[in-house]
């Protein structure tokens, strides 16, 4: 070993501190671990490699050795030094980095989390609105199948009369601990429990009813308060109306997704509403005074003389409410000026005249066939 840089293979400069080498050894460790890299070979050797040498470096007295005679010159200080049970078992140069970097599982730091009971799964549902009830708000009947808490055995899963007992194997914890040997010594790690499952208990007469898992699906009914101005794809969230959890574990929650569905009458942006009123091109030269729709029912409208088509009116409070503070959006009105596709002779010659009093040209429509004929009799 008397060729081995140690610093070069922990990348850290001959003069680095003591945290600085714990740092790179740390992010060299998580790389190279053999669990990381499936038993890699090369992997191995090379995590023993940089193992050796932060266990050189973080040691003062081994970093003197070393930095005065190499990896050569040390001897029986050896670069591993302790045993197994340093790395695992105790205070030891290693079990705050593999504590860190895998959990508490390594070392006396070890913790467990109870089995037993455990929250239940979060529900959802669809709710369809008309748009009137997304914009001033409504109760919403809401039917969906969820599992709750037998009502039988009060959901700890046994027959009436009898418990569930302590499972054998884990204690209570619903986990294991194990112990595995590796090249850097005894590795402890946890799993869940084969026995019960992660229980931490053992149910040896189920209730008749939910058959040992503590809960029954049911029908269930909510009334939903839906908020005024509410828009398409908002989610109610209800807290504790999901299904119960296991074992009288907390229940989870229940997310209400809103489906709006659309007006002919009107659009939405955010809190204004926006409609179309049509007029004719008189009525847009003139002015008129006509009603248009709003949530609110029928609202007078006056279009001024020479309202071009395209022109937007606004109708102030008329629009949505805000939904988190008080006031409503606008109604916004657009006139769509509408021109005549078909005239007939009167309505012709009454346009004509009015084009001739404004001087302006139009075009001229040749007469048919017929009316030349009748024009030749009459001369």
């Amino acid at each position: 070993m008397a060729d081995v840089d140690y610093y070069e293979i922990l990348g850290v400069a001959r003069d680095a501190t003591d945290e600085e080498i714990k740092r790179a050894y740390r992010k060299l460790a998580r790389e190279l671990h053999p669990d990381a890299n499936g038993g890699n070979k090369e992997s191995e050797e090379r995590f023993k490699l940089v193992t050796t040498a932060y266990e050189t470096l973080r040691d003062p007295e081994k970093r003197r050795v070393y930095d005065a005679y190499g990896a050569g010159g040390m001897g029986g200080m050896g670069g591993m030094g302790g045993g197994p049970g340093d790395f695992f078992g105790g205070p030891g140069p290693f079990g705050d980095i593999f504590e860190s970097m895998f959990g508490a599982a390594f070392g006396n730091g070890y913790r467990t989390s109870r089995g037993g009971t455990q929250r239940g799964q979060d529900m959802e549902a669809t709710v369809t609105l008309t748009f009137e009830e997304a914009v001033f708000g409504a109760q919403k009947e809401v039917s969906i199948r969820v599992p709750t808490t037998c009502s039988t055995c009060g959901g700890n899963g046994s027959k009436p009369g009898t418990t569930p007992s302590v499972c054998p194997i884990c204690q209570g914890s619903g986990s294991v601990k194990r112990v595995a040997q590796t090249i850097l010594g005894r590795m402890m790690t946890t799993a869940v429990c084969d026995r019960c499952g992660g229980a931490g208990q053992i149910i040896s007469t189920p209730c008749p009813d939910c058959r040992g898992d503590g809960r029954r699906t049911v029908d269930r009914n909510y009334t939903v308060e839906v908020p005024a101005g509410v828009d398409d794809g908002t989610t109610l969230h209800l807290t504790g109306k999901g299904a119960a959890g296991s074992r009288g574990g907390m229940p989870g929650d229940l997310y209400i997704h809103l489906s709006v569905r659309p007006d002919p009458r009107f659009t939405r942006s955010h809190d204004e509403i926006h409609s179309t009123v049509h007029v004719s091109y008189v009525q847009a030269a003139l002015g008129v005074q006509i009603q248009v729709d709003t949530l609110d029912g029928p609202e007078e409208l006056t279009v001024p003389g020479g309202t071009q088509s395209g022109r937007r009116f606004v109708l102030k409070g008329k629009g949505v409410p805000h939904l988190r503070s008080r006031g409503r959006g606008d109604q916004i009105v657009t006139v769509v000026v509408d021109v005549p596709t078909e005239l007939d002779a009167e309505e012709e010659r009454l346009l004509r005249e009015l084009a001739a009093l404004r001087g302006e040209e139009v075009a001229v429509h040749e007469a048919g066939l017929f009316s030349k004929i009748k024009s030749a009799f009459r001369s």
